[in-house]
């Protein structure tokens, strides 16, 4: 029986026991929650060494991290070493979006060294094994789509990017206004050139129903993929974009019929202006199921440091009711990502999601901030250290320059709160 399937019972299950007990909330809150659909735990019933945890209404904002090979580049040691790191530096979640070698054994080995939620976006390698097999991608057949995605759900992944609203009518509406970079999505994209090719319906979207049987019977979460997002400023909050998001709203209800758990996937490139808009409109029309944005990215310049771009975005999206953020490395739109920048990529996330969680007043989130704003008036250098996202970085830009008393070298004899402390006879408050 799925998550959702226990909410509506009432039932607590030992996965629901445990997010209510990590987020600091009562077991109900989370039960109704996931019965209204606003919350899911991605939970693959063959995940066995997974530490569950809880995406969306009420809850701490999530940031997830991509892994994965690619065709130029294929080293499974490397993607642990990235999965490990993300882990370590707090991911709640993990995508392995692998294009490269063998995907079927990277994906197997990534599930079973992960304690975290894992996804997959299984049309690549549906593609893939058509290229391989057939000749090209629109030589696929559509029980070979929905073999991948099983092979994938008896492998215990908790959540699948499944781009079904990507029709036949979104893309028409694509077609007739045009867009500046038409579409960035790679499913999307996959899916769109087999449509186009054999002038047929998206299997995803028509053949529905067997897609939602499938994730009832391994209870893994659909993410509703965004194959229509915009890739770039100038094409943001188009009529194709929202288009889509109106059949992920229709597909949403059609899974909580069946029971199953479903989130949204969201742009991509937003202006600053636009990004709370984006997030009402997806909490209306999709009836305020979870929702998982990539980034999103404020500007299309970054190039090199489009971590910061989706963080200042992130951190919009998530003050605004976005679930669930998709980090973005300094590699973004350049190269794929080695350690360091999936170790930074998951920091700058993590960043914006507490921002949005503090401006949101998830419980818990001021009060980490005020734990480090009386270190700081104390001193109390170990203290900040521990309480900072990344305690060794910390303790290593502390020591760098060494300072002659009590306060950072920054400043040193003339620290504002040392001198106020001294003339004013403020003592320094107790941690």
């Amino acid at each position: 029986m799925t998550q959702l399937k226990l909410a509506r019972k009432g039932t607590v299950s030992p996965q629901i026991k445990h997010v209510a007990e990590k987020e600091s909330v009562q077991t109900d809150f989370i039960v109704r929650g996931i019965a209204a659909g606003e919350i899911i735990i991605p939970a693959n019933i063959n995940h066995t060494n997974l530490i569950p945890c809880g995406i969306g209404r009420g809850l701490r904002t999530k940031v997830n991290a991509n892994i994965g090979t690619s065709s130029d580049f294929c080293d499974l040691n490397m993607e642990l070493r990235k999965l490990q790191t993300t882990i370590e530096f707090g991911a709640d979640t993990v995508m392995d979006l692998s294009t490269g070698g063998d995907i079927s054994a990277i994906r197997r080995a990534i599930m079973r060294a992960s304690t975290v939620p894992v996804g997959t976006v299984p049309i690549y390698q549906a593609g893939i094994e058509a290229i391989e097999n057939r000749g090209a991608i629109v030589n696929m057949t559509v029980d070979e789509i929905f073999a991948v995605i099983e092979e994938h759900a008896k492998d215990g992944v908790d959540f699948m990017t499944l781009h079904c609203g990507v029709t036949q009518a979104s893309l028409a509406r694509l077609k007739k206004q045009g867009r500046t970079t038409d579409i960035v999505s790679r499913g999307g994209a996959f899916l769109i050139g087999w449509m186009l090719h054999n002038d047929m319906e998206n299997p995803l979207y028509q053949y529905y129903d067997r897609l939602l049987d499938l994730t009832f019977q391994y209870d893994f979460a659909l993410s509703l993929g965004d194959g229509l997002r915009p890739g770039c400023l100038a094409d943001a909050t188009d009529r194709a974009q929202i288009q889509e998001l109106i059949i992920l709203g229709e597909l949403v209800e059609r899974a909580r019929e069946a029971g199953v758990q479903a989130m949204v996937e969201g742009p991509g490139h937003l202006p600053l202006d636009q990004i709370a808009a984006n997030v009402q409109l997806e909490k209306s029309l999709c009836r305020g199921a979870p929702f998982y944005v990539l980034g999103p990215l404020v500007t299309d310049v970054g190039a090199g440091y489009d971590h910061i771009t989706a963080a200042i975005g992130g951190a919009i999206a998530a003050a605004a009711g976005a679930d669930f953020l998709c980090y973005v490395t300094p590699t973004e739109h350049l190269s794929l990502p080695g350690i360091q920048d999936v170790k930074e990529g998951v920091i700058a996330s993590r960043i914006a999601a507490h921002a949005g969680d503090i401006a949101k007043g998830v419980k818990g989130a001021k009060e980490w901030d005020e734990q480090m704003s009386r270190a700081r008036k104390s001193f109390d250098w170990k203290t900040q250290a521990e309480l900072s996202l990344d305690p060794e970085l910390s303790r290593q830009i502390h020591a760098r320059i060494p300072a002659s008393g009590a306060t950072c070298s920054m400043c040193g004899k003339y620290c504002a709160m040392a001198i106020v402390e001294e003339y004013l006879g403020i003592s320094a408050p107790k941690c």
